[in-house]
């Protein structure tokens, strides 16, 4: 057995990036591109936690091509995976057994697509990177950044990747190998949606001081091929209503791509307060709704997964740079919530977050102050400038659906997001869950196999892997937790938050003795766990390298 060596091989470089997403490849790439024009030698690396580019990335999505255009302008001529332009759009308010269509002219104006293009962001992703690649940026596909380097001035100076063959012991297996360091001058985070090694820096440096707590949703998605006589390539579909209650913010989209497939997905903000919701099981009970069920009555199920996704906007952006490195795309969470968008914001903030490095490394500056550029470059950009008119949109609903819709329309359509006031959002999502003594339990219909299913069947066509002799990378700060606030008090909420069955109480054959298993194996790195569990005890960390779903197309 090999024994872990007493010191970390370290590899130089002038940027690291953790995680392949738009944010990050669109940095690497912009770095690479301004040091191509000065003749410049700047060292750039990427990390990836997934087995290859794309493999992790979920979204729903359409895209708007405004940074890309920005990055890359001749992407049409390179071959860029941006097949399919909106060809039509339709919004519902769906009733139980109805739907009232609304028209296009209605809807506030970050809601209308015209222009914009239905993809796969994965397939994006998995272009970006050879772009990237072609530029000389080295990326490492299934390698974990686990821990923060800090240099003695407390200053980032780069991340370590996790060790691999660790055993569920927590001691070195046959195929131990050790991690290694990457040193950087700068080192972006780029992780995505509640990234594990950003909420420890948010926490090091205080950066959410002047900030609002973040808030979120779940994003539940498939990849279905249709019928090709109900396929019409380029039409968005989004709806509001069924099967929530008029309470619970959340809607769905239905996007018809190339090739007779539609992505379906549906969108559950994390501040909901009955513990007896199952975000997974609405999702597939929206399927069945007499509008919805037809298009896909005969298809086939191709793929499914799960992301959580940042709802807060301007008013929860923590700061975004600290000695050493900046946060950047959704790790700190430019999505825009009324255009359902995040991919050209979070590019953007990458691009700007480039600029900034290079322009210090060239000019010589040494290594460890913040690089302040980047702060008065986002708050200058039109990126930032959506964000600030967006702001109200997602408050305005925790006054529930019809009033959440009348001040959200007079914010975006009457007033243009340009209102004197800024809703706040009030409190974290986990503190908003309720006691079980208020809810009564929800009985879901059982899924019938053509257009509902189950999560273990769904988590199978997620291609989820992990090694299954690693630690379970689901911890919990607290082991009796559990059973003693969430059971008692919650009916283990976990059980139903999760869409991929992490986690179960089992008992004995008598009902006593409940504990709470961890199906760890089953994780697809959704991060809703560690942003929902009432006590906040759940902490989500990286598993080893490579380990989580393997996305096709998504």
């Amino acid at each position: 057995m090999s024994e872990p060596a007493t010191e970390r091989e370290s590899m130089p470089y002038d940027v690291v990036i953790v995680g392949a997403g738009p944010s990050g490849l669109a940095a690497a790439i912009q770095l690479k591109q301004r040091a191509a024009a000065a003749d410049a030698e700047i060292g750039v690396c990427v990390l990836e936690k997934g087995s290859e580019v794309g493999a992790h990335i979920l979204s729903g999505a359409v895209l708007e091509t405004r940074a890309l255009d920005e990055l890359i302008p001749d992407w049409r001529d390179r071959g860029a995976p941006i097949n399919t332009p909106v060809s039509d759009e339709k919004f519902l308010f769906l009733r139980e057994t109805g739907a009232t269509s609304i028209p296009t002219g209605l809807l506030p104006p970050p809601l209308k697509n015209h222009g914009n293009h239905i993809i796969s962001l994965g397939n994006l992703c998995r272009w970006l990177g050879e772009q990237a690649e072609a530029l000389g940026v080295e990326i490492y596909p299934g390698f974990a950044a686990t821990e923060i380097l800090f240099d003695d001035d407390g200053a980032v100076k780069g991340v370590a990747t996790g060790d691999m063959g660790i055993g569920a012991d927590g001691t070195p297996t046959a195929n131990y190998a050790q991690g290694i360091e990457l040193h950087a001058r700068y080192t972006f985070f780029a992780e995505g949606c509640r990234g594990h090694l950003g909420r420890q820096l948010m926490d090091q440096f205080d950066l959410r001081a002047q900030a609002e707590a973040q808030t979120y949703g779940i994003g539940i998605k498939e990849l279905w091929e249709i019928d090709p006589e109900k396929h019409q390539p380029g039409l968005v579909m989004h709806t509001a209503g069924w099967p929530l209650d008029g309470s619970t913010y959340g809607g769905s989209f239905l996007y018809h791509l190339e090739d007779n497939q539609v992505a379906v997905g549906f969108v559950i903000g994390l501040d909901y307060k009955n513990p007896y919701l199952s975000p997974f099981d609405e999702f597939q009970r929206f399927k069945t709704h007499p509008a919805v069920r037809p298009v896909f009555e005969g298809g086939k199920r191709l793929s499914y997964g799960a992301r959580a996704l940042n709802e807060g906007g301007v008013q929860s952006l923590p700061e975004m740079v600290f000695p050493g490195g900046a946060l950047i795309g959704c790790e700190a969470g430019t999505l825009n919530v009324p255009k359902i968008k995040g991919t050209h914001t979070a590019m953007k903030s990458g691009m700007l977050a480039a600029d900034a490095a290079f322009e210090a490394l060239t000019a010589g500056d040494a290594p460890g102050p913040k690089i302040d550029r980047f702060t008065a470059a986002f708050r200058q950009s039109w990126a930032y400038t959506e964000l600030t008119r967006a702001r109200n949109f997602r408050p305005a609903f925790r006054f529930g659906l019809f009033m959440g819709t009348l001040l959200a329309g007079l914010d975006q359509v009457v007033l243009r997001g340009r209102a004197p006031w800024t809703l706040k959002h009030g409190h974290a999502d986990h503190e908003a869950l309720e006691s079980k003594r208020k809810h009564a339990p929800i009985d879901y219909p059982k899924p019938d196999g053509e257009v509902s299913f189950d999560k273990l069947s769904s988590v199978f066509i997620s291609n989820t892997n992990h090694e299954e002799n690693q630690p379970v990378h689901l911890t919990l700060k607290d082991p009796a937790v559990p059973i003693t606030v969430n059971l008692e008090h919650y009916d283990a909420p976990e059980q139903r938050f999760c869409p991929a069955s992490v986690y179960e109480i089992l008992r004995d054959d008598d009902g006593s003795n409940p504990r709470l298993q961890i199906n760890a194996q089953n994780c697809v790195h959704c991060k809703t766990c560690d942003i929902k569990d009432p006590t906040q005890n759940i902490v989500w960390v990286a598993p080893e390298g490579g380990g989580g779903p393997n996305y096709p197309n998504m």
